[in-house]
C-alpha cells in the first residue's frame, strides 16, 4: 500500500535536519535519562507490598472493567482519593490515567468560550493540546516573566470583568526541559489582586523531587485553583490527579472528556500510587536526591559548562545544533552515561541541550565523571 505523499514529505523533513525520532532500547548505561527520580520505579519494596495489598483484600482483577462513570469505579478509587485529600491539604481530587489525560480533560472543558488562557511559552505539550481544544482564546507569556504576565492581565481583566468571563494563569512548578521554576509566591500574590483570574500549576516534575510539590513546600495550597499532580516521574508508577476544590472535581466529573470516556485505571495500578505515597513518607531517597542535585551543581561550575540555572533533578546544558548535540550524547553514551539529547523541534532552534535528570541512586562519583568527559568531548 502506498504511503500517503505529505506524511512522507514530513518524516524526509525530519531526516533533513537530523531530528527523526525513534524508540530508544533497554541498556545497562549509567542512568542520567529518566525520570524515575526516587528509584521508585525500581522499588522492589513497593512491588512486594502492592502485590501484597491486593492479596490481603481480595483484589485479583486485571482491570477496570469500564470507565469510572459505568462499571469502572471500584473502591480503591475512593480509597487513594481521600488519603490524596489528606496529603495534599485540598478539599478534593480526581484521578485520570495520566498526566497527558488529565490536563487534556482540564483544558478542553474547563475555560470557556469568551476567557482567557495565559500560559507560560515553555508549559508542556499536554497542555497546549488541551488549551487547542478549549474555546477560550489563549495569549502565551515569556518563561517565567511575571512583569509580561501582568501586563497580559491588565490588559484583559476589565474586558473580563464585564462579560462575567476567567482568566485562566497556567505555569509548570518544574519545568520539564528546562528543570528551572518560577517564582510561585509572586505569581499567586499577583493573580489575587485580580477578580476572576485562577492559578493553575502542573507539578509531574515537582512530586516527590520537592515532597508533596513545591506548592505545598511554599505553603500555596489555599491560592491554587487547580494543581495536576502526575505519578510517572518521581512516584515511578503510572497516573495522575487534579486537586482543587469539591466544585471543580464535580465539573470535570461531568465534563472532562478524558476522564469520561475512558476505562479506569486497574486496582493494581491504584494499589501502586497508594504505596508509593506510603514510601513517600519514610524514604531517605528525597535527601539523597538533593545532596546529588547540589553535587551536580557545583561541579557543573567549578567546570564552567552552560547550564541552564536549576535547583531540581532536572539539569540542562545548552549545546547549540541538532547534529552537535547528538554527537556528544552519542559519545558519553559510548562512555556508559545514559544521557539524552534534546532536539529542535522539540525545543527551539539553537537551544538544543543535553538534558541530565539526577535521581538517588546516582553516586558523587559518577556525576563528576560524566561532567568532566562531557568538558571533554565538548571542546
Amino acid at each position: 500500500m502506498q504511503f500517503p505523499k505529505k506524511l512522507h514529505q514530513k518524516l524526509q523533513q525530519r531526516i533533513a535536519q537530523n531530528s527523526l525520532r525513534s524508540l530508544g532500547e533497554e541498556n545497562s548505561l549509567i542512568d542520567f535519562s529518566s525520570n524515575d527520580y526516587l528509584g521508585f520505579a525500581k522499588s522492589e519494596v513497593i512491588f512486594d507490598k502492592t502485590h501484597e495489598y491486593l492479596l490481603e483484600n481480595t483484589l485479583k482483577i486485571n482491570g477496570a472493567t469500564g470507565s469510572r462513570l459505568l462499571s469502572g469505579n471500584h473502591n480503591l478509587y475512593t480509597i487513594v482519593e481521600k488519603e490524596l485529600n489528606t496529603v495534599h491539604k485540598t478539599e478534593a481530587s480526581l484521578l485520570f490515567n495520566s498526566g497527558y489525560d488529565a490536563n487534556l480533560g482540564f483544558f478542553s472543558s474547563v475555560p470557556q468560550r469568551g476567557d482567557i488562557i495565559l500560559y507560560d511559552e515553555f508549559i508542556h505539550a499536554s497542555i497546549r493540546d488541551g488549551i487547542q481544544l478549549s474555546n477560550a482564546k489563549p495569549y502565551k507569556f515569556k518563561h517565567n516573566n511575571i512583569e509580561e504576565l501582568e501586563k497580559l492581565i491588565t490588559r484583559h481583566s476589565e474586558l473580563v470583568s464585564e462579560s462575567h468571563s476567567s482568566i485562566y494563569v497556567v505555569t509548570e512548578s518544574v519545568f520539564s526541559m528546562d528543570g528551572n521554576s518560577p517564582d510561585l509566591t509572586t505569581m499567586s500574590q499577583l493573580i489575587k489582586k485580580y477578580t476572576n483570574t485562577y492559578l493553575i500549576v502542573d507539578e509531574a516534575h515537582a512530586l516527590g523531587v520537592f515532597n508533596y510539590g513545591l506548592i505545598q513546600e511554599l505553603n500555596l495550597e489555599k491560592e491554587i485553583f487547580a494543581r495536576i499532580m502526575t505519578f510517572g516521574k518521581g512516584l515511578g508508577c503510572h497516573g495522575a490527579a487534579i486537586l482543587g476544590s469539591q466544585q471543580l472535581i464535580d465539573y470535570l466529573v461531568n465534563f472532562a472528556r478524558s476522564f469520561i470516556y475512558t476505562t479506569g485505571l486497574s486496582p493494581h495500578a491504584l494499589t501502586t500510587i497508594k504505596i508509593a505515597y506510603e514510601e513517600l513518607t519514610t524514604t531517605d531517597s528525597k535527601e539523597k536526591l538533593q545532596e546529588n542535585t547540589q553535587h551536580f551543581i557545583l561541579e557543573s561550575k567549578r567546570l564552567k559548562l552552560n547550564f541552564i540555572e536549576s535547583n531540581s533533578a532536572i539539569q540542562c546544558c545548552v549545546i547549540p545544533g541538532n547534529e552537535k548535540v547528538k554527537n556528544i550524547a552519542a559519545q558519553l553514551q559510548k562512555e556508559g552515561f545514559n544521557v539524552k539529547p534534546i532536539l529542535s523541534p522539540t525545543v527551539a532552534e539553537n537551544h538544543e541541550r543535553l538534558r541530565f535528570c539526577l535521581h538517588s541512586y546516582n553516586s558523587r562519583e559518577e556525576i563528576t565523571d560524566v561532567l568532566e568527559k562531557l568538558v571533554f568531548y565538548s571542546n
